[in-house]
């Protein structure tokens, strides 16, 4: 793809990740379903499966999961904002936890705040299955070049 070249509906990057045949295992451990792509304003919205596996002595979803799931949301839409020539390792990440996250679907908003050529600035949502906010992050990224792609 060249600055020439139309970039790729929302509906066709969102069938990138319905067909993707090799998803990185971290995106396969937390049931990433990516269900939603807006270009323009930055997004992809992902659905998650949080495992009683996971829970902690309260029967909820333990923290470390719930970052992990909002961690890929936020640097999907990153990669997303990067029209897939870079990935987004996370730098730093801060998470607010607002409440009790239970078994089950979990939907995650990424955001990809700002694309800069050495960093990227990355916010990110997730809801439970009664769409009430369970927690919320921001997140420093450095974007690098995917091979073959950038």
């Amino acid at each position: 793809m060249t600055a020439d070249t139309p970039r790729r509906s929302d509906d066709e990057v969102l069938q990138i990740f319905k067909n993707a045949k090799n998803l990185p295992n971290s995106s396969k451990a937390v049931g990433f379903d990516a269900q939603e792509v807006n270009q323009a304003e930055g997004t992809i919205t992902i659905a998650f499966e949080g495992l009683e596996a996971w829970t902690n002595p309260m029967g909820n979803i333990q923290g470390g999961f719930l970052c992990a799931m909002l961690d890929e949301a936020m640097t999907t839409a990153g990669i997303v904002a990067a029209d897939f020539k870079n990935a987004v390792p996370t730098l730093e990440m801060k998470v607010s936890f607002l409440r009790p996250a239970p078994v089950g679907r979990l939907i995650g908003i990424g955001k990809a705040v700002r694309m800069g050529k050495s960093i990227a600035f990355l916010e990110g949502e997730l809801f439970d299955a009664n769409d009430k906010l369970v927690a919320k992050a921001s997140a420093t990224a450095t974007p690098r070049p995917i091979p073959g792609r950038g």
